[in-house]
């Protein structure tokens, strides 16, 4: 198997230029799902498609076995300012491949794709599905969620995102929540009205202040930041609506549905959650996948950033090439070397894992 990681480290990072050549920001990823399709069909791999969604199921497909599915992502977020390089023209340099998406998450793509690759050539106690998903970015309803339903009951999720390679057994949640405190308007020179930014106050200091009492051995607690506010039409006239927004990380000893109905009951405003759907994940630490990659010396960790593992209702772990700190930058790149550990690790994992 070593010599042969050369091998698919090459065609890995021939299929990471060709992505990075082809824009795909999020909704926008319909020329990269065409070439992705026909590079794999043209490998001689049959594919399913739905939107933008591209995956291939392992030959000899066994109901009586569990189902883990490689999954990652092709869209990309809208190139930053501060680029000196060009975003959609892949470049190399002292073993760095720059573009957008080249680290999150082209380099998890392309890896995942040799992986599976690989893993489909020798008999597995396990069916195998590779799934290139879209929307992933923008949490878009048109990405892996509308896709889940489409395929066979999962056992297991792999999810390539940059994390040097080492497992997420944990990642936050995320909900959003519109607050909204109603007042009366009047004139401000006159004792007139009823200030709705004055309503707001201890609710917005509450929110600061208030502490979940389950805090995560690998998340820590839930955090709440109040990021936007709106108020007031003229400096002479007394608002008569306030709105604010706040940020809310949950960790895994909640739901969102928990923690919108605890803060309910604690605020005097109205709020309002623009969604449930994206909870936080975890995966017991004594999964074979996990105690796996601790044997290859791999150090588990909580994820604080949000990816399609949210949208999984089932095991999964995020573990990919590259660096969290290098997404959605200037001059983004990933390594070669990431590159190719990352396809020796998915092997050595997953070669004759049960789960």
């Amino acid at each position: 198997m070593l010599s042969d990681i050369s091998y698919y480290t090459s065609e890995a990072l021939t299929l990471l230029n060709s992505l990075i050549g082809i824009p795909s920001v999020s909704r926008e990823e319909e020329a990269a799902a065409d070439f992705l399709q026909t590079y794999i069909e043209e490998s001689g791999i049959m594919t399913g498609r739905s939107g933008n969604n591209i995956w291939c199921i392992s030959p000899m497909f066994d109901t009586s076995r569990p189902t883990i599915l490689l999954n990652s992502h092709i869209d990309t977020v809208k190139p930053v300012n501060g680029w000196r390089k060009q975003p959609f023209t892949p470049k190399m340099e002292n073993g760095k491949l720059y573009g957008l998406g080249s680290n999150d998450a082209g380099a998890s793509v392309v890896s995942l794709f040799q992986a599976y690759r690989y893993l489909t050539s020798v008999s597995q106690s396990y069916n195998l599905i590779f799934l290139a998903s879209c929307e992933e970015e923008v949490s878009g309803k048109g990405g892996i969620e509308s896709v889940l339903p489409q395929l066979p009951p999962i056992a297991l999720g792999v999810v390539g995102e940059p994390t040097g390679m080492q497992p997420a057994i944990a990642e936050k949640g995320l909900m959003v929540l519109d607050v909204t405190a109603h007042g009366k308007a009047g004139h401000a020179a006159r004792e007139e009205g009823d200030n709705a930014i004055y309503k707001v106050l201890d609710d917005i200091e509450w929110f600061r202040s208030f502490q979940f009492p389950k805090v995560s051995p690998l998340l820590g607690p839930v955090k709440m930041s109040v990021t936007q506010i709106n108020a007031g039409t003229q400096h002479n006239v007394i608002p008569d609506l306030c709105t604010f927004v706040v940020d809310i990380r949950s960790n895994e000893c909640y739901s969102n549905e928990e923690l919108f109905a605890d803060i309910c009951a604690h605020i005097r405003c109205e709020a309002k959650a623009r969604s449930f759907r994206l909870n936080s994940s975890h995966i017991d630490q004594e999964h074979p996948f996990v105690k796996r990659a601790i044997e290859l010396g791999k150090v588990p960790f909580g994820s604080p950033t949000l990816s399609d593992q949210a949208l999984m209702h089932f095991p999964s772990v995020k573990m990919g090439p590259g660096k969290s700190s290098r997404s959605h930058t200037a001059d983004e790149y990933v390594m070669v070397s990431e590159i190719e550990e990352a396809i020796q690790t998915y092997i050595a994992i997953l070669d004759g894992l049960k789960i």
